[in-house]
């Protein structure tokens, strides 16, 4: 069996499927497998008809047919089904053969993978891949880590395959060692999970708020797409509004608001609490998404649970509130961003990664799902100042802020009144509203700690890291427990 092949790929699933179309529109010749083998050979019939693409029915066919060092790219599900196959696979490579994880997976299981692939020979990459069906079929966004010595061999097809960016290169540079791929993926989905909150937000205070139809929802966030909030999520909301059902009636109003996740976004919280990176937004969103699948409680508790009845606003304060709201969402957007930044410098400096903030700024813009027109005011941010805390600091972000969010509280002032939840909205101005305060009342929960567990406190007349402890009562030792914080 001759070996014609440049790359295999496992999985054959809907991104699988356009991935692999995509490298052979780019004249890479791939060969597929499939666990499920009759997939493969439905698919050459169907999808991948007079391509180049040929199929295998076994793990050792497919390496048998491809070039050394080989290259096999898994597009499975994330978890115990991703180390199944490499265990399967392992039997057929050699040293210095390449795999490629192209799921969700999580960062440290790239990291073990990447380290135990090595002492066998293996070179490994998690790479995380954004854009949907019609990214992997026509250019995703790719964020590959991993094993650093295998980028030159898949460098030229990853690069090939992906968008192009706001300056014209691709959507594909190397990220980092070990996880690093994975990680920029996942805050990639966190901030996703934020966008999806923030716009339904949005939603929810045009529709209750205003009384605006599905085809006058299209229009205003077809209008926003023209502005600062250009993006793809609301390019295709917009989209969305239009679509209409059978009946001719509007299909959003026919779904069930019940919204699923399959785990990313919990992911990138779980991580901000490990590195007390206050991402609220993301985690709101996540909390957002919980809420909403209750719907049978929360159909029961509407008939109980009294609040106020939003009373449509009409006539002239009808495009004052429409503006409010849109600024809302733009701040909002702002915010998620500079979190997830947040916690990719935390994660960079705990896990000893050198991530190019910029760069991924450039990966985004491009291919994914949270591509937007002011990422590439992200890449300008951090050429300025590659060491910046805070997108918040940056003169872009801090004067759109500044220029919004008079409307963006007024927004919040009504969703309130009106008894409409906005949790991600909330958040974000919470958090702008904390950050950009001097003295928050942290010192209280310090004295309260102190009062009942003896746990210490630094005061404002002495230097940072010595610690105090109050007899508060009279009554108590003088004896401290030891100050650390988790």
């Amino acid at each position: 069996m001759e070996a014609t092949c440049d790359i295999g790929l496992i999985g054959l699933a809907v991104m699988g499927q356009n991935l692999v179309l995509n490298m052979n529109d780019h004249g890479y010749k791939a060969v597929v497998f499939n666990r499920t083998v009759s997939k493969v050979d439905e698919f050459l019939k169907d999808q991948a008809k007079g391509t180049r693409i040929i199929g295998a029915h076994s793990p050792e066919e497919m390496c048998q047919l491809l070039k050394k060092p080989r290259r096999v790219m898994l597009m499975v599900k994330a978890g115990t089904v991703v180390d199944q196959t490499i265990e399967y696979l392992l039997p057929y490579l050699e040293k210095g053969d390449i795999i490629i994880d192209g799921g969700n997976s999580l960062d440290t299981d790239s990291d073990r993978r990447t380290k135990e692939l090595a002492k066998r020979g293996i070179l490994f990459v998690g790479s995380g891949v954004s854009g949907g069906e019609e990214g992997a079929r026509h250019g995703p966004s790719i964020m590959p880590g991993g094993n650093p010595d295998a980028w030159a061999y898949v460098k030229d097809i990853l690069r090939s395959i992906a968008a192009k960016d706001l300056e014209g290169a691709p959507c594909c540079n190397w990220v980092g060692s070990n996880g690093a791929g994975h990680y920029v993926k996942m805050v990639h989905n966190g901030i996703e999970y934020g966008d999806m909150q923030v716009i339904g937000e949005a939603y929810h205070l045009l529709k209750a708020g205003l009384g605006l139809s599905a085809d006058e929802l299209s229009a205003v966030f077809a209008d926003w797409n023209k502005s600062e909030l250009n993006s793809f999520l609301v390019e295709i909301t917009a989209q969305i509004f239009s679509k209409k059902d059978e009946d001719g009636k509007p299909l959003i109003d026919k779904i069930l608001d019940s919204a699923g996740q399959k785990g990313t976004g919990k992911w990138t919280a779980i991580s901000a609490f490990d590195l007390g990176m206050p991402v609220t937004l993301i985690g709101e969103s996540v909390f957002a998404r919980c809420l909403s699948s209750l719907k049978d409680e929360r159909v029961r508790a509407s008939a109980i649970l009294q609040g106020p009845t939003p009373q449509a606003i009409g006539g002239a304060q009808r495009n004052e509130f429409i503006e409010n709201v849109r600024s809302a969402l733009y701040c909002s957007k702002i915010i998620s961003y500079a979190q997830g930044y947040m916690l990719l410098r935390a994660a960079a400096k705990e896990r000893g990664w050198k991530l190019n903030m910029g760069e991924i700024a450039l990966m985004w813009s491009g291919g994914c799902i949270i591509r937007s027109v002011f990422l590439g005011d992200i890449k300008k941010a951090f050429d300025k100042n590659p060491e910046t805390d805070n997108l918040l600091m940056d003169d872009f972000f801090s004067t759109a802020i500044k220029k919004y969010q008079t409307g963006w509280r007024r927004a919040l002032m009504h969703a309130v009144a009106m008894g409409i939840p906005t949790p991600a909205f909330s958040t974000a101005l919470a958090f702008y509203d904390g950050y950009r305060t001097q003295c928050l009342p942290a010192n209280l929960i310090q004295a309260q700690r102190d009062f009942f567990g003896a746990h210490t406190y630094e005061r404002i007349d002495k230097p940072r890291g010595t610690f105090f402890h109050t007899n508060w009562t009279g009554h108590g030792g003088t004896t401290a427990s030891s100050s650390y914080n988790v």
